[in-house]
Formats: structure tokens, sequence, C-alpha cells
């Protein structure tokens, strides 16, 4: 007979109470094995969110989500292994051109994605667009790829923190989505449980981003910079701006393009400006504090990579795109200048034009999307394009112009630049 139930657990930490480490042990376990209800870890997470948890809480329940599945051996790879999350937003296909870019310095990078849920689109979820391109890979897999490319973008496995895959769906669906003890530990027990040695967090903030305060992202990143160091993974985490999408590209395969251009010297200024600032922190943290992310985007050596990467999981690098057969272009009213572009506006019409999912059986559009012709800052006339809106059916525009309809805010004068990274925590 158990030394606990699980509405003992959900009363502590109800009444203002520390778990013990053999509780949150055997909640956790039980869970994971079925015999705590979902109703029950239901009424426990509210109890966290309302409640929070300790420092040593956080780390011990960190602790048991990883393992309550298998921890990745990437001892076989020759190189510093270093990965890169972000909190998600509108835009941010960072990691397509960062993972071959730093592998192209002399890192390896192991990155394991997700799909979009809701207005941020995922990371597979644009791959995919590409013919042929897959996103499970066995350890076995994983780990040679890593081994002989020094990139991969892959599914997380199914043995990987099984506890987190419960209970994200179910967080999902309680309104405790926003606990922060439960968000840091979801996050990085995944990425402990990857096996890598050093990681960069980019925490996004602004109207498109999961936390819309500095001072939330700021203790989120605190939290997992420190579960980091618990854990024996050198961890920082950089707060960046999500109030303004990040390039011209909201979508599946245009933000792929977007990418392209950016490994090919090109693409848009703030694409490549956080591209680089987080190359730098991963070569850093991984030991290559020397090695020169702007020369590897210049001289090819990170498209190579790239190509190599993609054509490894059955992707072809060079075939066609797909392309949406219905585009609505919206023009200024007036002359002026882009003195902003609301993120989640932008974020919400790609996924009313299909580009994102509502719930995660879903299918995504590959062409959907929307495509900002101006960033804030830049001038306007009347009647030049400020943004397209791209739909496989046009039936979905009406519905995705409403969404973006107040999205683009011009005036008189050019607004001041806001900086991209606002914080470093380390």
């Amino acid at each position: 007979m158990s030394a606990f139930t699980a509405v003992d657990v959900i009363r502590t930490k109800r009444d203002g109470g520390a778990l013990s480490d053999a509780q949150i042990d055997w909640v956790i376990a039980a869970y994971t094995r079925g015999e705590v209800a979902d109703e029950q870890m239901s009424a426990l997470a509210m109890a966290i969110l309302l409640r929070g948890m300790t420092s040593a809480e956080i780390a011990r329940w960190t602790a048991a989500m990883i393992a309550s599945g298998e921890r990745l051996d990437l001892s076989s790879v020759s190189r510093p292994t270093v990965d890169k999350h972000s909190t998600g937003g509108v835009g941010d296909k960072i990691t397509l051109p960062l993972t071959p870019l730093v592998a192209a310095c002399g890192a390896a990078v192991p990155q394991l994605s997700g799909r979009g849920l809701g207005h941020t689109g995922g990371t597979l979820d644009k791959l995919e667009s590409i013919p042929g391109w897959r996103a499970v890979l066995s350890n076995d897999e994983f780990t040679a790829q890593l081994r002989d490319i020094g990139a991969v973008i892959c599914a997380a496995g199914a043995g990987l923190a099984p506890a987190d895959r419960k209970l994200y769906a179910l967080r999902d669906v309680t309104g405790t989505v926003e606990a922060i003890p439960l968000i840091a530990s979801s996050i990085m027990s995944k990425k402990i449980a990857e096996g890598t040695g050093a990681l960069v967090l980019d925490v996004k903030v602004g109207s498109g981003a999961f936390m819309k305060s500095v001072e939330h992202a700021r203790e989120l990143a605190r939290t997992m910079v420190d579960l980091g160091a618990a854990h024996d993974v050198r961890t920082v985490a950089l707060l960046t701006d999500m109030s303004t999408p990040l390039g011209h590209a909201i979508g599946n395969a245009i933000e792929v393009a977007e990418s392209v251009e950016v490994l090919a010297g090109g693409g848009p200024a703030d694409i490549v400006e956080l591209t680089l600032a987080l190359a730098r922190e991963m070569l850093t943290a991984a030991g290559l504090p020397d090695a020169d992310p702007a020369a590897a985007l210049r001289d090819g050596r990170a498209m190579d990579v790239w190509r190599t990467m993609i054509r490894a999981q059955g992707g072809d690098p060079d075939a066609p795109l797909a392309t949406a057969a219905e585009v609505e272009v919206v023009r200024a009213d007036r002359d002026g200048f882009v003195a902003g572009i609301d993120a989640l506006s932008i974020g919400l019409a790609a996924w009313r034009l299909g580009a994102g999912r509502a719930r995660k059986e879903d299918a995504v559009s590959e062409a959907a999307g929307v495509v900002l012709h101006r960033k804030p800052g830049d001038p306007v006339r009347a009647g030049d394009p400020l943004y397209e809106l791209r739909a496989d059916d046009g039936k979905r525009i009406p519905d995705a112009l409403e969404a973006a309809r107040d999205a683009v805010v011009l005036s008189e004068q050019a607004p001041v630049p806001a900086p991209l990274v606002i914080e470093r925590i380390a």
C-alpha cells in the first residue's frame, strides 16, 4: 500500500504547504503509471498555479519528470553539445538557420522540437513543408546524425519525460498553462533528458509571446537557468522582444524560404541579428567562444550543413515549396511611418488562414500565412502594400482580415527603435 494518496498531496499544496521530495516522486510516478487520475492531477496543477512552488520543489518536480522516462546518452558525439529552446512567438523560425549555423562552427546541436498549437507555429510543421522531410527518428538515427553532421531537428521520442507528455496535454485543457513552475519543469525536463551539455533559452516577451511582461519572463528565465545548473547543464537565457513578428514571413513554407535566405547570407535584419546573438551564446556555452558565426553565414558553411541535414532526414532542399492559391494584399490608407505591428493580431490572422491548429490532431496548411511588406520604422505612401494574406481556401481570408485589421499602426513620425534582445540571464 502506498505511503501517499493523491488527495493528501493535493491538500498539502492547496493549503500552501511545500511538497516533500517523496510526495513529488510518488505523484509523478503514479500519474505516469495511470494510478493518479487526470482529474486529480488537474486539481494539483491548479493548486500549483495558485500557490506556487519553492525552488527546491521545482527542481525535484523536474527531476521526477526526467526519471519518468529515458535519458539520451550523447557520449559518443565527439563535439560539444548545445541546444536552444524558444518559448514561442510569431514568425519565430530561428531554430531553422540557427541549428546548422552552430553546427558549422564546431558544436553539435540535438534539437528536439514540437508542433504548433494556436497562433505560434511549430518548428516541425515548418520543416514538414519540405518534400520528403521526416520528423521522427529513432534514438540510434538521432545520435548517428548528430555524430556525423552535428545538426538534427526532430520530434522528441515517446520515451523522453513521458510524465510531461501527459501533464502538458492536461494543462492545456484545465487553465493551468500559465503556472511558471510547470512551464519551467516541462521545458527543462525534456531538454535535460535529451542529454545536451549546454542550453540557451530564448524567452519571448510581448503581445505575441506567452509571457506578456518582462517581470514574468524574467521569473521564468531565472527558474529555468537555475534548473539547468541543478542538473549540470550550462544554461543561459536571453529575454527577446515579441511585440512585433520576427522577419517578414509568418507561416510554414514561407518561413522555411525566409530561413534559407538567411543561410544564403541575406534575409531580414532582425532574423539575422537574433540568430547571431543566440549562436554566439550557444558557442560560448559549448566552450567555443572564438568561433565566428557571422563568417559561417557569409562563406556558405551554414548552408552546406542545412542541405546535408535536410537530406539526411529524407528531404529535398532543392524542391519547390507549396504556394497559396489565394492572396489578399492590404495597403496603407495614408502616408506616414509604420509605428508598430502587433504580433498577436498577425499570429491570429496566420492561424485563421490555416497556418496553425486549434487542436493537436488538426492539419496545417503548408502554404498559408502572412507576409509583411513593411516593418516598424519603414516609411509608407498611401496605396503601398503593408502585408498580404495567403490561403489555400479564399473563404478563410475575411476572418483573417478581421484579425489583422488593427495590427499595423501608422504614425506621422518614425518610432524610436526598440532593442530585440532585452536582457541576459545566466
